[in-house]
């Protein structure tokens, strides 16, 4: 989990400067608003191999945290974050200011653009055909009928659009090299549509349940797909966060503090 590691610098009021991976890198975030980031994108981050060295766009990145974390395990990776939200676009690039982040000065940068575009207007946004060798998503899985947040921020990071899935899906299918990989988190409920969207996209899904403890129903997927590939999916085992009490289990700490990957590469 993040923890906080130091007040914001000047110019920087509303915000918290969290510390991830044990203190390798450190988020921008807003303070007691909007979505903070947590295990999900560290859990995601943990999808891609460890030694991959392409080029990764986190879509849907808010302040980064997901696409920051790649960075740190895969030191030869170039990161992009897209965010089309305005503020939290702000706090993207804050944290790629820290002083605290100098070691990814040159790998990650920040577009402004929504996921949802197509055509001409998503490569005018700088997400190009076959420009990327890896894409990420955790993407908004809250439905529109759930109880909806007071706090707008917050909603638009968590509540899900119509067709979501099949946008996103066919932006990261746009912009991923034949080959590429694409990895997502979401919610259990949503894997049949995850599914759907990836059907000539993308193949060779393999899925991870992520269990709160052991005796517990599932929370979150996290699966990983190919580029082009026809073969099916499959269930890797389980990855399960806590054994008893809030203490995360041996391999869901390595996971999540960037020390050992989700699917063991």
């Amino acid at each position: 989990m993040p923890a906080e590691a130091a007040d914001p610098p000047d110019g920087m009021a509303g915000a918290t400067i969290d510390a991830f991976h044990r203190g390798a890198f450190f988020l921008a975030q807003p303070a007691g608003r909007g979505h903070r980031a947590g295990l999900d994108a560290m859990i995601l981050a943990a999808a891609v191999p460890s030694g991959f060295t392409g080029r990764l766009a986190d879509l849907g990145a808010g302040a980064g945290a997901a696409g920051l974390a790649v960075a740190t395990r895969c030191p030869d990776a170039r990161i992009v974050l897209v965010e089309r939200d305005a503020e939290m676009v702000a706090y993207a690039r804050r944290s790629l200011g820290l002083p605290q982040n100098a070691a990814l000065i040159g790998r990650a940068e920040v577009f402004a653009a929504d996921v949802t575009l197509s055509g001409e207007a998503r490569t005018a946004a700088g997400l190009a055909d076959r420009a990327y060798d890896f894409a990420i998503m955790n993407p908004p899985f809250n439905a529109p009928a759930d109880r909806a947040s007071s706090d707008n921020l917050k909603k638009r990071a968590h509540v899900m659009p119509s067709d979501m899935f099949e946008q996103w899906v066919r932006t990261a299918a746009a912009i991923v090299k034949p080959g590429g990989g694409l990895a997502l988190i979401a919610r259990p409920v949503s894997l049949e549509t995850i599914l759907a969207a990836l059907a000539g996209r993308f193949g060779e899904a393999r899925i991870v349940p992520i269990h709160p403890r052991a005796e517990e129903d599932a929370i979150r997927i996290v699966l990983r797909a190919r580029h082009g590939s026809r073969g099916g999916p499959a269930l890797s085992p389980p990855l399960v966060l806590h054994d008893t009490g809030r203490a995360l289990t041996p391999r869901a700490d390595t996971i999540c503090n960037g020390t050992a990957g989700l699917f063991g590469d």
